[in-house]
């Protein structure tokens, strides 16, 4: 079956299933979800090439949304409900670019929702069709316009090693093995399978031995080189054969595991809560979905002297756990309009 064929089951299906945009459809739901790299070749076979003319701008939001039914199998509402997102069902929002200045308005980025971007040429016609989810799209901002909304409070304790959370979520323990080898692995980004995530338990003694270990301080103004090689050591002693840092949350994939590396008291948390229970999109164990407060979190309480940064703490838990050890407040913020400048070849990335 080729790829076309494949994608366009989901759309059988979802025809055959007579939801609306409005039904919500189970993240990873094998017959009704569609996957992001399906949706975006279904519509991008669907929607190239269509004119939107001098449409005004409410009209032409309205008629893209009309044809992204068609495209998915969803039969057009009557009238388009203001629900964030626009489309619950396949948790997507639509938005048509004819310049690279992206345009959010009146809402945070959401890390686990889709945005589908539709540009469109000087004659008024969509060119292509970019899928990219919330993390995605807050990797492109440059501007800090997206300022860090969550953040929490670090006092380290009397103990060097503190584990909050004694067990995982109710949701990840029928995934752990006590006897998980890490090294099997063909990188630490690889989504896991059962089995192959060790129990948190396991991770924090690993881990625990890490207090005290020292490495070459790369300066404050590089915060991402003093966070690689931590994860490079995390990496390490956890037992994988390599080592692997793509940007993307959480760091370590393959055990659900975050590492964060604290030469202050201010963790920075992002945009969404570590104990929210919202689905994490682009991970999951065995094709199924977990949510943010099932991840693990390292947290490495260090020191530096300007050469070189050492271990002083490591506290291990779960999303889920969090807060029972480290005290929100409140960061500033976000600007009621976001927006992001859509860098060059955009809309040449992707699948086709």
């Amino acid at each position: 079956m080729d790829n076309t064929d494949d994608a366009q089951r989901y759309v059988q299906a979802v025809r055959e299933s007579e939801l609306s945009i409005y039904d919500c459809v189970e993240i990873g739901d094998p017959d009704l979800w569609i996957p992001t790299p399906d949706l975006e070749h279904l519509l991008n076979r669907a929607m190239a090439g269509i004119s939107l003319g001098e449409l005004p701008i409410r009209t032409r939001s309205k008629v893209v949304k009309q044809h992204v039914c068609r495209a998915l199998g969803y039969p057009v509402p009557d009238a388009f409900k203001k629900t964030q997102p626009r489309f619950p069902g396949q948790h997507f929002d639509t938005y048509v670019q004819k310049s690279n200045n992206l345009q959010i308005w009146n809402e945070d980025i959401s890390l686990s929702r889709r945005y589908v971007i539709f540009g469109v040429n000087d004659q008024d016609v969509i060119t292509r069709v970019r899928v990219v989810t919330g993390e995605d799209l807050a990797a492109l901002d440059t501007t800090g316009t997206l300022t860090k909304k969550y953040q929490a409070q670090l006092v380290a304790g009397k103990d060097s090693a503190e584990l909050i959370a004694s067990d995982d979520t109710a949701r990840l323990q029928p995934f752990v093995h006590k006897k998980a080898d890490p090294a099997s692995a063909t990188s630490p980004l690889e989504s896991p399978n059962a089995g192959q995530l060790l129990p948190i338990r396991e991770i924090f003694l690993r881990l625990s031995r890490l207090v005290g270990k020292r490495f070459p301080d790369a300066g404050h103004d590089q915060e991402r080189n003093r966070g690689a090689a931590l994860h490079r050591l995390v990496c390490e002693r956890l037992g994988y054969s390599s080592y692997e840092d793509d940007g993307r949350f959480p760091d370590i994939r393959h055990q659900l595991l975050e590492v964060k590396l604290q030469t202050s008291p201010t963790i920075d948390l992002g945009l969404v809560r570590p104990d929210s229970r919202d689905v994490l999109v682009g991970a999951g164990v065995d094709g199924k979905p977990v949510r943010h407060c099932d991840v693990r979190y390292a947290l490495f309480h260090a020191r530096t002297d300007g050469e070189e940064v050492t271990i002083t703490h490591v506290f291990l838990t779960t999303g889920k756990k969090f807060f029972a050890r480290f005290r929100q407040f409140q960061g500033k913020e976000i600007n009621q309009k976001l927006q992001i400048s859509l860098p060059a070849g955009f809309f040449d990335q992707g699948a086709a």
